[in-house]
């Protein structure tokens, strides 16, 4: 068979480059920001869910109750984050 491109590999490896480590402890204190700002959404969300309900004002109820599915989401997001990135990287390295 006539091959137009050679055979190319890809070996990702964070400790090739100068810095990984740096960057690594930078994704992780992001990642705990997002987390708190997950709760934090969580907190207000909650708090304008039960203040909605209980004035009677449905809109402010149904935003409350928004935002608290909304920051859960997002917790569970970055919570799985790298064993999802993990799966399918091993997914795509087991393609031949």
């Amino acid at each position: 068979m006539f091959h137009l491109f050679a055979d190319v590999t890809l070996n990702p490896s964070a400790q090739q480059l100068p810095g990984a480590e740096v960057l690594q402890q930078l994704t992780n204190g992001i990642g705990g920001w997002a987390l708190i700002a997950a709760m934090v959404g969580m907190v207000v969300g909650a708090v304008a869910w039960a203040f909605g309900q209980h004035s009677q004002n449905y809109h402010q109820a149904y935003s409350g109750r928004k935002g608290v599915i909304i920051s859960a989401a997002a917790a569970l997001l970055i919570g799985a984050a790298s064993p999802v990135i993990n799966f399918f990287t091993h997914v795509g390295n087991s393609v031949r």
